[in-house]
């Protein structure tokens, strides 16, 4: 499902697609074993979508992305939705617990994720195998 909601085509001979896919299946699968409501679902995919796009799209600094994520992050416990959205469906601990999933499922692999979006392309794939 996430395949065809992310409009993946190429995903057999595409690397990119595949650590994409692999990227948002992860996090996924870790929002639902944290129990989250479908909200608060929606709002970690946002999230995640979010810092790979600072990276992906507008080619952010791991300091510069780290700086946004704590902007968009610094309204969660307060009582009126902040510039980001409704991020205050997500408790203090949840909150920290995010946090340490994009450290350790993006941040520390930010060069790895910069050269897959921004890297030399190498050979084209001419067939499956």
């Amino acid at each position: 499902k996430l395949e065809e909601f992310l409009n993946l085509t190429q995903l057999k001979t595409s690397l990119k697609e595949a650590i994409l896919l692999d990227y948002y299946t992860a996090g996924f699968w870790w929002a639902k074993e944290m129990n989250f409501s479908l909200n608060q679902l929606s709002g970690f995919m946002d999230l995640l979508n979010f810092a790979l796009e600072n990276l992906s799209g507008k080619h952010m600094t791991l300091g510069d992305n780290l700086k946004e994520l704590e902007r968009a992050m610094s309204g969660i416990g307060e009582t009126e939705s902040e510039e980001r959205g409704d991020l205050n469906l997500f408790s203090i601990e949840q909150a920290k617990a995010i946090i340490d999933y994009l450290v350790t499922s993006l941040f520390k692999h930010y060069k790895a994720y910069e050269f897959l979006f921004h890297g030399p392309r190498g050979e084209p794939v001419i067939s499956n195998e």
